[in-house]
């Protein structure tokens, strides 16, 4: 297995790039994360998506304190080599920090912002305080 991080990235300032997970077999988008060239490498070699945490300046294992997991499916990168899309297998159906399937749960809809997903699961129950 190749895993190396593959020349021609286009690399932000601060050497990310923006990764889309997306579910596997269904197709519905869970979360927008960053990888640097660390990241990539990790998730090509372990098999699971390894992104880099902004907030906390450091790698992070999707799941490492939820338990929710991303097992890598497949990896794609787009046109201008600088977004990843992720087909993942969501482990725990959690991708959200705040409980819920998907990080995208806010929608636009007549002339209004909803929240169209419920909390699955309590964040302090996942996290703790």
């Amino acid at each position: 297995m190749n895993t190396a991080v593959p020349d021609g990235l286009r690399w932000n300032a601060e050497g990310l790039l923006p990764a889309i997970a997306q579910e596997h077999d269904s197709g519905e988008v869970l979360m927008l994360a960053w990888m640097n060239a660390e990241a990539l490498r990790l998730t090509l070699a372990e098999g699971v998506a390894v992104y880099w945490s902004r907030s906390r300046q450091k790698i992070w294992r999707k799941g490492e304190t939820s338990g929710h997991t991303q097992i890598l499916r497949s990896l794609s990168i787009d046109c201008d080599s600088d977004c990843l899309l992720l087909r993942v297998e969501q482990r725990g159906g959690i991708a959200c920090h705040t409980g819920r399937r998907s990080c995208f749960y806010r929608d636009y809809t007549a002339g209004q912002w909803r929240t169209t997903a419920p909390v699955l699961r309590d964040p302090a129950e996942i996290y703790g305080s």
